[in-house]
């Protein structure tokens, strides 16, 4: 069996790390209404480069990571993406990946229902308390007003 996986590249699956995980949230946020509009990259692009922790790494380390993650959105969905992306985000990014995860879904002016279950689901699977995420959004329902 061994001989077959070294064939064909079968290989442990790469660790994620926090900039994997905040990516990953944000990608699948774009993603919870069944598609990711241009301007809906661009406003993910913005978040990431405006981030302390991505502000040393270059484009092409930025882009492994869009890439990488896009593909587990690809194989897994956005469920399977958020669950684990959530288990390897430090509590200390919970709130400025729902943050994020909120304006990103705000900019385009319109809230789908997939998108609201998928603002739901973040919530609980980052453990952010219902008082904390109402505030958040609120926040950035205002942003998004103008």
């Amino acid at each position: 069996m061994a001989l077959m996986d070294d064939a064909f590249g079968n290989q442990a699956p790469q660790k994620l790390t926090k900039q994997d995980a905040f990516a990953g949230i944000l990608l699948a946020a774009n993603a919870s209404d069944g598609h990711i509009s241009d301007e809906e990259v661009q406003g993910f692009v913005t978040v990431l480069l405006r981030m302390k922790m991505f502000s040393d790494w270059s484009s092409e380390q930025i882009n492994k990571t869009i890439d990488r993650m896009c593909g587990m959105l690809n194989k897994k969905g956005v469920d399977v993406t958020l669950e684990t992306c959530a288990k390897v985000l430090p509590e200390n990014l919970h709130r400025a990946a729902f943050a994020n995860a909120c304006d990103l879904i705000l900019a385009d002016g319109v809230v789908e229902a997939e998108e609201k279950e998928f603002i739901n689901k973040l919530r609980k699977a980052i453990g952010l308390s219902g008082d904390d995420a109402q505030t958040i959004a609120q926040v950035m329902v205002w942003k998004n007003q103008g």
